[in-house]
């Protein structure tokens, strides 16, 4: 009985290690999100399964947002054909016609969605500030989640990682 304490602390200890390392490891999934376009089309984040996806939050107001714009379409068609798709949510404030006449100056070749109600940002983890970013990756888990400018360099080797 002496020993046993001791045992049982240790083996406390090393189920807890255990938790936390694969806490840590274990990539949180993306939230069941249906995005509508634009053109009034729905997307469903589970119907984009094995593909690798970029779900940007951003602004027409925002200058971060319009900076990285180019880049996202730059990386969009270098990746698009190897199973990448970019979904770019206007957040709830921006209005309407603010966003179409964006995607059509810009010339986005991919699928823009409203957040009409803020609701996909809060299934989100509550975005409130743009461009925020987060990459799924094809088993619909949350492989990375970006604050702020993407970095193209990183998203381009993690694509090169996740499409291989």
């Amino acid at each position: 009985m002496k020993f046993a304490k001791p045992a049982l602390i240790a083996i406390a200890v090393l189920v807890l290690v255990g938790a936390l390392a694969y806490a840590l490891t274990e990539k949180p999934k993306a939230p069941a999100a249906t995005f509508t376009t634009l053109e009034g089309r729905p997307i469903a984040l589970d119907s984009l399964r094995g593909k690798v996806v970029l779900v940007n939050f951003w602004a027409t107001s925002c200058p971060g947002c319009i900076k990285e714009m180019p880049g996202m379409i730059e990386v969009y068609r270098q990746y698009r054909d190897r199973g990448f798709e970019i979904v770019a949510v206007a957040m709830q404030y921006d209005p309407p016609q603010y966003v179409t006449n964006f995607v059509q100056t810009r010339q986005l070749p991919f699928p823009v969605a409203l957040d009409a109600d803020g609701s996909h940002a809060r299934a989100f983890g509550d975005v409130r500030l743009t461009p925020t970013s987060f990459l799924v990756g094809k088993d619909g888990r949350i492989v990375e989640q970006k604050l702020g400018e993407l970095d193209f360099v990183r998203l381009r080797a993690l694509l090169d990682r996740e499409l291989s």
